[in-house]
């Protein structure tokens, strides 16, 4: 399903589309088009594009391209995918109960969990929010170990 999303690879790309996209959530997922749990997410935002078309665009960053490692480097995108979220060129964070807030790394459970983190991002920013809280029950929020290098 990723080849119905627009897919970035170059740093021009991705600094377009975050400063164009107005009045929107911009949703960022940084993966690699071959990897299972990328095809999932990918699964599920294709399927969600539609229904939050009003509120909210969906992009693939293909983690591999030289130019797009300066994000990924910033976002610190150790753990694929992980998706990034914006609003009016702003980055929006998540606190879901986990260590790192500025990204959603893994899949979602289903299409209505996505939905749900999109709206609750939207009416955030909406109120001037840059961060919300995750309107997932904690079961549903993939957990995960950050190793910290050279400690």
């Amino acid at each position: 399903m990723s080849f119905l999303l627009r897919t970035l690879t170059t740093k021009r790309e991705v600094d377009t589309v975050i400063r164009d996209t107005l009045d929107k959530v911009l949703v960022l997922r940084f993966g690699r088009a071959s990897e299972p749990v990328c095809l999932q997410l990918d699964d599920i935002l294709a399927k969600s594009s539609q229904e939050i078309s009003k509120f909210a665009i969906i992009a693939l960053v293909a983690i591999d391209a030289e130019e797009v490692q300066v994000y990924a480097k910033y976002f610190d995108i150790v753990l694929i995918p992980s998706t990034v979220f914006f609003f009016n060129a702003h980055h929006m964070k998540m606190d879901s109960g986990t260590a790192d807030h500025t990204k959603w790394v893994g899949s979602f459970h289903c299409k209505q969990d996505f939905i749900d983190v999109v709206e609750a991002i939207f009416r955030g920013a909406m109120k001037g929010k840059l961060i919300v809280n995750c309107p997932l029950p904690p079961e549903k929020i993939t957990r995960f170990q950050l190793i910290f290098k050279d400690l």
